[in-house]
């Protein structure tokens, strides 16, 4: 069983075995009840034969009157506690008991109980039974009094017919084979053959959908990353087929992300690098106040390196992260703390909650963090940090009185290593800190927003769930 499609395959018609033979089981079950009645008929014929020869002996001769002969027969039907009747030659009745008279009064249908013992005499006696059975293709043994005559005189029994599930293939079996227990055997067979043949189309399709997602797993992991499945269906194959798509989704973002930043860091890292090299050379020849001022230029350049890496290492990391690690945050306090490194001004709403919020303290301090470096840098010294109870949300905004953002620039300022034109490398940065803040918002279920301020500048909105 090297294959889905074989082992379902052979489960199935395992179970449809069990079916057949349970249904077998039942069958035979069905067919000694329906023997053990043909014997209960047997046995009553023969009881009822009996009744019609002591009943028959016991009646006046037929040439006496019909008023004799009822007031006879009336007398045994009463000793005997039977629903019986009788009928002369010609058909006409002589006699009906009270018993079967009030009986036939109440159900009427139950004239199709009544079994006929003709006598030898010529005459009919009719005895009600309590239930009636009709002899699988053969005649009647059963029925009314026919009004007007005597019945017709009895045939023998057809020759067994066909079952009705064989009937359109009659011609093709033995005639043995047709009926009884051969026929339902081989109906059987043949049910359960239809169902087996009938069952590989469909497991065969479900095989084949795992077999496409198969093949497309091995083209996505051959590196075409693009690559996507068919999602047919609202089952199970199409539950993981549209799983598939979304994780292979995430991995396309994620190596076009770490590519793109990867190229990036590459291109940010080339002009620090050539100022050391330069700022080396020059050291050789300078006398020692410009070697002091090139040593300084060379920390400088070794800062900005420690914290292009230190951007890209905590970018890479947000990447591959769905969640971040929550734990008890004091806004208030780690918004005060920032906030002194850079002289601004901080404003508490009436409104703010002075309880601990729950999140990444360290990527929540990185995000007030880069927010107001990026208004020391670019916004001057006038800088103000407000903490607002907004609409189910905490709302932390730095503003500053910079030249401002222009609106077709306020998302794509938050785009990695993205910068406004005519900002130079020398005022600091790399393009990096926006987009960590976009990140950080972003996992714990937040946003960040660059708005225009009221008198000239920018405000930048992190905007957290409360």
């Amino acid at each position: 069983m090297k294959t889905l499609a074989l082992r379902i395959y052979l489960t199935v018609v395992a179970v449809l075995l069990v079916f057949a033979l349970i249904s077998g089981w039942l069958a035979q079950r069905n067919l000694e009840h329906e023997r053990t009645q043909v014997q209960s008929l047997t046995a009553w014929n023969e009881r009822a034969a009996a009744w019609a020869e002591l009943i028959e002996n016991s009646l006046p001769p037929v040439t006496e009157s019909p008023e004799m002969q009822a007031r006879v027969f009336l007398d045994w039907s009463d000793r005997l506690r039977m629903p019986m009747a009788l009928d002369d030659p010609r058909g006409m009745r002589i006699a009906t008991s009270a018993l079967l008279d009030e009986k036939l009064r109440r159900s009427p249908e139950l004239r199709d109980r009544m079994q006929r013992s003709e006598l030898s005499d010529g005459r009919t006696l009719w005895v009600l039974r309590t239930w009636g059975y009709r002899a699988r293709g053969g005649p009647a043994v059963m029925g009314p009094p026919r009004e007007g005559g005597g019945p017709p005189p009895d045939a023998p029994p057809p020759p067994p017919r066909a079952q009705p599930w064989l009937e359109p293939i009659a011609w093709m079996v033995p005639p043995w084979m047709a009926a009884g227990v051969p026929a339902l055997a081989l109906a059987l067979v043949l049910l359960f053959g239809a169902v087996a043949l009938g069952a590989w189309p469909v497991v065969n399709r479900l095989t084949r959908r795992l077999s496409a997602l198969r093949r497309g797993v091995e083209v996505f992991g051959s590196g075409q990353l693009q690559h996507r499945v068919a999602v047919e269906g609202a089952d199970e194959v199409a539950a993981l087929a549209s799983s598939f798509n979304e994780a292979a989704q995430r991995i396309e973002d994620l190596v076009t992300s770490s590519r793109s930043l990867l190229a990036n860091a590459s291109h940010e890292l080339r002009s620090p690098l050539a100022r050391l090299k330069m700022a080396v050379s020059l050291m050789v020849d300078a006398t020692p106040e410009r070697a002091a001022q090139i040593r300084k230029e060379i920390h400088q350049d070794i800062r900005e390196l420690d914290a292009l890496v230190e951007e890209v290492l905590l970018a890479s990391r947000l990447d591959a992260r769905a969640d971040v690690e929550r734990g008890p945050v004091d806004l208030l306090g780690l918004a005060t703390e920032e906030a002194s490194r850079v002289g601004a001004e901080v404003v508490v709403g009436e409104a703010f909650p002075m309880q601990t919020y729950t999140g990444d303290d360290r990527l929540l301090r990185r995000a007030v963090r880069n927010l107001l470096e990026n208004a020391r840098r670019y916004g001057g010294p006038d800088i103000e940090l407000s903490l607002q109870q907004g609409k189910r949300c905490l709302e932390i905004t730095v503003s500053d009185r910079g030249p401002g953002v222009p609106p077709e620039q306020r998302e794509r300022i938050f785009e990695p290593f993205y910068r406004l034109p005519g900002h130079a490398e020398h005022a600091g940065g790399v393009g990096l800190g926006l987009s960590l803040v976009r990140q950080i918002a972003l996992r714990h279920g937040g946003q960040v927003r660059c708005e225009a301020r009221e008198g000239g500048g920018s405000r930048f909105v992190l905007s957290l769930p409360s």
